[in-house]
């Protein structure tokens, strides 16, 4: 052959094969006229367009030629092969990827014969492509090239490895069920357990696991084990550390325990033999010991993890296996702690007795300092006002308030310390119950009125003096009133004695909030208190009703309650009559004055609680909630705290706190919060547990379980300290958990950390979203593009004859009005969300819209042989007419037709239906299509986002028209729902607009 003739040759090729890339020079390089190919120049048009296409782009790209399936690939995808570049070029894919083609081969062939595309995505493939089996992961599409003369020439395809980000989402949630699972463990051996457990559920990284536990300094002792039984070679019960031979540290623990580091392991199936794989075949060859170390430097044991037998041990693998050294470390560690603080609360019960006695000493101890503090306090407040300034006056009224309210708890704990230690000393004297029970009810009547309640006293004189020990009686009687009068917010409270055979019975009656039935049982347990309740306060010890339980039975009677949840609650309480079933030492004949002052307190405690439910009823549902005041944005940041607390001091001071660095609004309740929050979505919620309306743990739980807030952090503030605390608060959904009291530098420190977090967060996501959008993007670009060129190729050659010409004319017609829909697309969208689209409304008739639409779209359906049934309820008598614009009308109807017709097979039906109903108007678009399957209807409407069909066949589009819809209903004060029985069973969607 002439130079002439082989200098146009390489002319040729250096036009198809364009540019500097390895690949381009490695095609313009090879000797194509002896491969089934021939010479350059003899090449299918559509071929060297598709080469052309992949050589100039970045995304790894693979073109796959002929029955044979010949290979041609870019630069992107030389990783991919590994080390089969570059003798893959020009190689058939049935013998370069020979160890897949029984999963891959199957959509290559479908795409060949048939011409139907396909959609993987993270498809695993045991690749051999760096000399070891991989476990490796990839989503790609092949789509049909179509030859010059009309049929299949090859396959096209763009793939993206998934391999990093399928491992990194594996081992990340094997780490959160490690930590949440271990946090139930109360026994070294459940931690031990718990975590082998969770280890076992991640067998693709972890083909079998050991923990052993350091007994002492000469023997480790096995613990658990995941996928591996005891007493193998591999897993000796136990292990001796001091030995010499090697054979009795299997796993080199004396190394690893001595130094405090981590030790790679290989050779194991010289060493053990076969190994379990866990999720492969393959046996293990290699596994790393951690040691287990815990605070202080401590080492608590090790823990052997296999190595998976498809992965490299690189960096990543290393730094997981880590992290879950470090888990089952504080899994143990917490465990201790828990077993520490379960044998010194034993060793604290021995010591019940002594404590009582205690209590008793220090309770008369504390009464005599109080005396002397309130007694002088009472003096000086009783000087004319002006010998005091107001402030003066103010802050001693505060101490006095709260030391009557720790007389009052002092006197409790002195009442239960006598009690238990059986020192009560009782004096039942005869007396007119009725009389002193209706003086007692008495002194709640002004506080019970000043909150517009109504008290009701009842108690009629009775025939016979009763034996009771006064001072008790006053107790109980005030106790049951109080407790009423905390929990009633509106209505009565009523006060009635009666006899009832040889018995007098005591009932308080009110109209509150009543107690829910699993709550009853609990109700006179010593600290119980109700949580999550409307109450004037949630302050208190929770010993009132115990202590009325006690008293009640050292007079021989009985306490019962009654309640219906919303409507009020009734205590009864029964003595029976006579003196013969008390003690006859205590019994006095004669009747002594009281000297009790235990009524003060309990009406000091309830006036403050009618001084604080004024401070916080704004939040309740009566009155709306006053806006906060504007707040200055910050110089260090723009994030936005919502602080929500009940207590007012609590709430300035941590508000003052947080605004050095913050933007800060502050609240007083659950109620408060929510209406906050929907008006601008705070960065992070910091709230406190026990408050009226709605507690924090009421308010995390509305926060998560809507869709808009469910992501945004949540602190819990509390007092209730303890493990057992902090985890319900974590299982609740909190994100942390800060005990009070609690340092400036702590509160600040967690804050700043999980804003951090939120903001890593957010960047993952933004570069997630962008990377599928462009791959998105790209696949769906090309394969219109592809076609266009082709076809135009070969009417340049002058070669088809017209009614060829006349099909290539309408292919490259058809394919460049899809991309210009795309393209529509993404401007419509971008127009739409910058709040630039302006509507041209008029009145406009739905009717004429839907049929105009039906009519453009008919021919769509038809190519698909789809039935579409149309049902117009509105009639010219009826009204159908909105105020719309005309073209987003359509718009909204075509986007939704579009979509029915595109996921309805051949041969469906689309029904499309017309109500108007008072002042709506109701379209429906129905279809009986492949269905929504229920995980992802909550997203049918976002941008970029479409369902996976069964046939893993994808029809294309970038997930934009049903977003675009949304938006435009939303813009004509519309709503828009969606909805399936599943997959398969069809798709519903629901537009309502409103009538003129």
């Amino acid at each position: 052959m002439d130079s002439l003739t082989e200098g146009k040759k390489a002319a040729y090729a250096m036009e198809v094969f364009a540019g500097d890339g390895e690949m381009c020079e490695l095609m313009r390089r090879k000797d194509w006229s002896k491969t089934s190919l021939s010479s350059v120049e003899n090449w299918p048009q559509s071929l060297k367009t598709s080469i052309r296409i992949i050589l100039g782009s970045r995304y790894p790209m693979f073109v796959w030629w002929g029955q044979e399936l010949l290979n041609f690939y870019n630069d992107a995808y030389i990783s991919v092969l590994g080390k089969r570049h570059p003798q893959a070029l020009g190689e058939s894919a049935r013998n370069i990827w020979a160890e897949l083609w029984h999963s891959v081969g199957p959509f290559a062939e479908d795409v060949l014969n048939r011409g139907n595309p396909s959609w993987n995505e993270e498809f695993l493939e045991i690749m051999e492509r760096n000399g070891y089996p991989e476990e490796t992961y990839f989503t790609f599409s092949y789509s049909p090239i179509s030859n010059d003369d009309g049929g299949v020439g090859g396959i096209f395809c763009a793939c993206t490895e998934d391999t990093r980000r399928v491992l990194d989402d594996r081992r990340l949630r094997t780490l959160r069920e490690l930590g949440a699972e271990t946090a139930k463990a109360k026994t070294v051996n459940e931690a031990c357990n718990i975590s082998t457990s969770v280890l076992a559920n991640n067998l693709h990284d972890i083909p079998f696991a050991l923990i052993y536990l350091l007994e002492n300094e000469s023997f480790a002792q096995l613990a658990s084990t995941t996928n591996l039984a005891v007493g193998t070679l591999a897993s000796p019960t136990a292990i001796e550390l001091t030995s010499v031979l090697k054979s009795a540290d299997c796993w080199s623990l004396n190394s690893v325990l001595a130094t405090g580091e981590s030790r790679v392991i290989k050779n194991l199936v010289e060493q053990f033999g076969p190994l379990p794989g866990g999720a492969w075949t393959e046996s293990p060859n290699t596994a790393i010991a951690l040691p287990l170390t815990g605070a202080g430097q401590e080492i608590l044991g090790a823990i052997i993890v296999g190595i998976s037998p498809l992965r490299p041990f690189d960096d990543d693998y290393q730094g997981f296996c880590d992290l879950v050294a470090g888990q089952v470390t504080s899994a143990i560690a917490n465990a201790r702690a828990y077993e520490s603080e379960r044998k010194r609360a034993e060793a604290l019960a021995e010591l019940d007795q002594a404590k009582t006695a205690f209590f008793s000493n220090v309770s008369h101890e504390f009464r005599t300092p109080l005396t002397l503090i309130l007694n002088p306090l009472e003096q000086v407040l009783a000087l004319k006002y002006g010998s005091l300034l107001p402030e003066q006056h103010e802050q001693l009224d505060i101490v006095q308030r709260n030391a009557i309210r720790l007389f009052k708890l002092v006197n409790t704990l002195l009442d239960f310390s006598q009690i238990e230690a059986g020192r009560i000393q009782a004096v039942y004297e005869p007396t007119n119950l009725a009389g002193f029970t209706a003086d007692l009810a008495s002194v709640f009547r002004s506080v019970i009125e000043q909150a517009s309640l109504q008290l009701i006293v009842d108690c009629p004189p009775l025939c016979n003096l009763l034996y009771v020990d006064r001072e008790m009686w006053e107790k109980i009687v005030l106790n049951l009133i109080s407790n009423a009068f905390k929990f009633t917010l509106v209505g009565e409270i009523a006060v009635s004695l009666r006899p009832i055979g040889d018995k007098v019975e005591l009932k308080i009656r009110d109209t509150g909030i009543g107690i829910a039935p699993e709550e009853l049982p609990r109700i006179f347990e010593r600290f119980h208190r109700l949580r999550g309740v409307k109450a004037r306060s949630h302050e208190g010890s929770g010993i009132g009703l115990a202590l009325v339980t006690e008293l009640v039975q050292l007079h021989g009677g009985t306490v019962e309650v009654e309640s219906v949840l919303g409507k009020g609650t009734t205590f009864t309480v029964t003595l029976p009559t006579g003196s013969s079933h008390l003690p006859s030492n205590q019994i006095s004949t004669s009747t002594l004055a009281s000297t009790s002052v235990c009524a003060a307190p309990y009406v000091e405690e309830a006036q403050q609680w009618q001084k604080e439910e004024n401070l916080w009823f704004w939040g309740r549902h009566k009155v709306a909630a006053p806006k906060p005041p504007p707040i200055k944005p910050s110089q260090f940041s723009t994030a936005r705290i919502l602080l929500v607390d009940d207590n007012a001091d609590m709430r300035d001071y941590v508000a003052r706190l947080l605004r050095e660095q913050w933007q800060v609004t502050a609240v007083a309740n659950g109620v408060a919060a929510l209406a906050a929050v929907y008006e601008q979505l705070p960065d992070l919620v910091l709230t406190d547990v026990m408050m009226p309306e709605m507690d924090g743990f009421q308010l995390l739980s509305a926060l998560r379980a809507d869709p808009k807030t469910k992501g945004i952090p949540i602190i819990l503030l509390s007092a209730r300290a303890g493990e057992e605390a902090a985890i319900e608060g974590l299982q609740a959904g909190a994100d942390d958990y800060l005990i009070k009291p609690f340092s400036a530098r702590e509160l600040l420190t967690r804050v700043e950390s999980h804003l951090q977090m939120v903001r890593l967060r957010q960047e993952l996501s933004s570069n997630h979203l962008k990377d599928e959008f462009l791959a998105t993007v790209t696949h769906e670009l090309h394969a219109p593009l592809v076609t266009i060129l082709g076809w135009t190729r070969l009417l340049r050659s002058k070669e088809l004859d017209k009614l060829t010409a006349l099909r290539a004319l309408d292919t490259i017609e058809r394919s460049a009005k899809n991309q210009a829909k795309l393209i529509e697309d993404l401007l419509d969208i971008s127009t739409i969300i910058s709040g630039q689209v302006c509507l041209q409304s008029q009145p406009v008739k739905l009717t004429k819209i839907i049929e105009e639409v039906i009519n453009t779209m008919s021919s769509n359906a038809k190519e698909k042989e789809i039935n579409i049934v149309k049902t117009l309820q509105a009639t010219s008598q009826q009204r159908d007419t909105v105020l719309a614009d005309r073209d987003r009308l359509q718009q909204i109807v075509r986007e939704l037709l579009a979509n029915a017709i595109k996921f309805t097979s051949k041969e469906g039906v689309v029904e499309i239906r017309l109500d108007t109903i008072d002042s709506l108007a109701t379209i429906q678009i129905k279809d009986t299509g492949v269905g929504i399957s229920s995980e992802f209807l909550p997203d049918v409407f976002d941008r970029f986002t479409q369902a996976e069909v069964p046939s893993r066949h994808t029809p294309g589009g970038l997930g934009l028209g049903l977003a675009i819809a949304r938006q435009l209903v939303e813009l004509h004060g519309g709503t828009i729902e969606a909805a399936s029985d599943g997959i398969g069973r069809g798709a519903t969607f629901t537009v309502k607009l409103p009538l003129i």
